[in-house]
């Protein structure tokens, strides 16, 4: 069964090369989200429902169902697509589902990139900040310096741009709504990664919730924060290898 993995924002494919080290399989695709390591198609608007449609139409070329994951905001479109395609799946693993929890509230950082003209200045800063600083910034999250400079390479102006698309299409109570479509996903089997030091996907409490009204299992990534497959590859590997022999067929 083919695997599939969906990164996020501000990230390019280097984020999955530890994990993928780890793994060992040679049936994995990592797909990448236009403007986040991958062109931009002409009209593309980078909205949230318009990376999910990528996503489906990505996954229809598969000619079967897969185990997909999902990381960030790659993780929020995994479950567009288990919330609104679950054919296209066997499994999903995302580990961002308190997004789609009622109570959730936007990250300082994303509340940042919805604003006019503060967002524009972030984005200027990610781009075109010194090289070292931002080198330094990933590796401070425990990132190596070999996948920091593939994430780094990736930054650019598209970026910036659909980075701005994206979190303002998503204003609240955008995800909130979207979250009452959880229960659709439990027509695959679903396991959410509650990293225990990744403070910007909602609380525990609401991850667990959130994981419930899916009806998918919870693993819990103990010291781990948001980038838990570069942290801990090993761990991480583990984690889903189990959890794919654990599903059906």
């Amino acid at each position: 069964m083919a695997v599939v993995l969906v990164h996020g924002v501000p990230e390019t494919d280097a984020v999955w090369r530890p994990l993928l080290g780890e793994l060992g399989r040679d049936d994995v695709t990592c797909l990448s989200p236009p403007g986040f390591g991958a062109p931009v198609p002409d009209g593309f608007g980078a909205t949230y429902l318009e990376y999910r449609d990528w996503l489906i139409g990505e996954l229809e070329q598969f000619g079967g169902p897969v185990d997909l994951v999902g990381h960030d905001w790659g993780g929020g479109h995994v479950m567009g697509v288990a919330m609104s395609r679950p054919d296209l799946a066997r499994s999903w693993v995302t580990d961002v589902i308190g997004l789609f929890h009622p109570d959730y509230v936007w990250h300082e950082l994303a509340q940042g990139w919805q604003q006019p003209e503060v967002g524009e200045k972030l984005v200027d800063a990610m781009v075109n900040g010194p090289v070292q600083e931002r080198l330094s910034r990933w590796q401070g999250f425990g990132i190596s310096r070999e996948v920091a400079e593939g994430m780094i390479a990736g930054q650019n102006e598209e970026m910036g741009r659909c980075i701005l698309a994206l979190y303002r299409s998503a204003v609240q109570p955008a995800l909130r709504e979207l979250g009452e479509y959880l229960p659709s996903a439990a027509a695959r089997p679903g396991l959410v990664l509650l990293a225990t030091e990744d403070n910007v996907v909602g609380t525990d409490e609401m991850r667990r919730q959130a994981a419930a009204r899916a009806n998918a299992q919870v693993a819990v990534l103990d010291g781990l924060g948001h980038w838990w497959m570069a942290q801990d590859p090993a761990r991480a590997a583990q984690v889903l290898t189990e959890f794919w022999a654990s599903v059906p067929g």
